[in-house]
């Protein structure tokens, strides 16, 4: 194998994405590591100061990056949002990743038709109505990569989880559905399924000290993830390294899932 073969492969010089929930955590890592492999990328979030944040420091970088501040959970404004992502874009995005998400963590007893629907919404209707504004374009081109996230919990069951649960226990098949639908017309689903990394939504773990050894002595190599051990598995996803591979859930646990 050439090294020309690789370079091209795994470069993303020329492409376009929209990443959501990219003003913190697992979002605006993923943006970054997509900038720093050559991709112009479009950040959303709803929280507008820590985006233009976000995306200053891409552009620091040398990169490009813009963003767009919206709230993901009015679903009735998503076709609206991705047509002004396809603006920033110069009129072509070739992926989307789906990053944006919540876990309210409430007891059973206390889970309202509120919080349980909010849960789903954001972590499982959002990924594929937001996404699907953007397959008419990529079926023209002939190409695009979904990129969701998955968890644990896709595969696990925790405590003070259950919508939570049941969302990302979603993603999994509604990647392998997108997978059925789309890859036909060259656009590759995949999704990202995390394990203990330090992010707003893990806070509460890596807040406490026995919590968090507790998790890293669950994964097979003794320790919780760091934010780039995300790169990899987001820049194949995202190449076209990953042609031939779709409806996939890639586990970057450190091995929790495999105990």
């Amino acid at each position: 194998m050439s090294s020309d073969y690789l370079t091209s492969h795994f470069a993303l010089e020329g492409r376009n994405f929209v990443v959501t929930g990219a003003s913190s955590g697992l979002g605006r890592a993923m943006a970054g590591f997509l900038a720093q492999a050559g991709a112009d990328v479009v950040m959303v979030a709803r929280r507008e100061s820590e985006l233009a944040a976000a995306a200053e420091a891409i552009n620091a970088g040398r990169r490009s990056a813009e963003y767009v501040g919206a709230d993901l959970l009015d679903r009735d404004s998503l076709a609206e949002l991705a047509a002004e992502c396809i603006s920033k874009s110069g009129g072509r995005v070739d992926g989307v990743v789906n990053a944006a998400g919540v876990n309210l963590r409430e007891p059973v007893e206390e889970i309202s038709h509120r919080s349980w629907d909010v849960t789903l919404n954001l972590n499982l209707s959002v990924p594929f109505f937001f996404s699907r504004e953007f397959i008419p374009g990529m079926r023209e081109r002939n190409y695009g990569r979904i990129i969701n996230i998955a968890s644990l919990q896709s595969e696990r069951a925790f405590a003070n989880g259950l919508p939570y649960g049941a969302s990302k226990g979603g993603v999994c098949q509604l990647t392998r559905a997108m997978a059925e639908a789309w890859s036909r017309f060259g656009i590759c689903a995949n999704a990202i399924a995390p394990g203990f990394f330090p992010t707003e939504l893990t806070a509460p773990v890596f807040g406490d000290a026995a919590a968090r050894e507790r998790a890293a002595a669950q994964t097979a190599i003794g320790r919780n993830g760091e934010l780039e051990d995300l790169a990899g598995a987001t820049i194949f996803f995202a190449s076209p390294a990953s042609a031939y591979i779709t409806g996939q859930t890639l586990f970057v646990d450190g091995g929790f899932t495999a105990r």
